[in-house]
């Protein structure tokens, strides 16, 4: 599908009060070494999510230190992770420091997933889940963990006020940039 048909329906699923401040941009340059192009929503004329971004291992290495530098983040440790590091290790360490190894592989893990469920969105992928998003019911993107589809549901005026005040509690559990697109949401009341 067209990128400006693609645009086209996703605009008339937009809630009827985000009409003219929500936009779908994208663009791509033919001799662009990525060819990819950039891709990004704006709201009241700024760009919120950028879908496409040259500092993602800058942002992963950041990422990766707040977990760690973050006392208020508990990182439950099995006995088989710690069995792993063990069996990686080459020779013995003590048991306190297989711990804090193998709590440090999960944090870099955590890290990379956060990381990358941010820097998969690209135009190509927006083309892929806008396009899913249409064929899908509304339920399924909400569950689903994909924070485009997310995104794409709570700006659709076939969410009702009641359905989102219900999410409140499992909006929590989400990316920032799908809690801001919920906030957004909720001012349109």
């Amino acid at each position: 599908m067209s990128w400006s048909k693609l645009k086209q329906q996703l605009e008339s699923f937009l809630c009827p009060a985000l009409v003219g401040r929500f936009e779908y941009t994208a663009t791509s340059y033919r001799y662009s070494p990525d060819k990819a192009g950039h891709c990004y929503i704006a709201v009241d004329k700024k760009n919120v999510l950028n879908m496409s971004d040259a500092t993602t291992l800058i942002r992963w290495y950041q990422s990766e230190q707040e977990i760690k530098n973050d006392s208020d983040i508990y990182v439950p440790i099995t006995t088989e992770e710690i069995e792993a590091v063990r069996k990686g290790a080459k020779g013995p360490v003590p048991e306190d420091r297989l711990k804090v190894m193998a709590r440090g592989r999960k944090i870099s893990e955590l890290a990379k997933e956060l990381i990358t469920a941010q820097s998969t969105l690209s135009k190509s992928n927006f083309t892929v889940d806008a396009t899913k998003f249409l064929a899908s019911s509304i339920e399924e993107s909400l569950e689903s963990n994909n924070i485009l589809l997310n995104i794409l549901a709570l700006v659709d005026r076939r969410v009702g006020k009641k359905r989102v005040l219900n999410m409140k509690d499992k909006i929590k559990l989400k990316h920032p940039i799908v809690q801001y697109f919920y906030e957004l949401r909720l001012s349109t009341f």
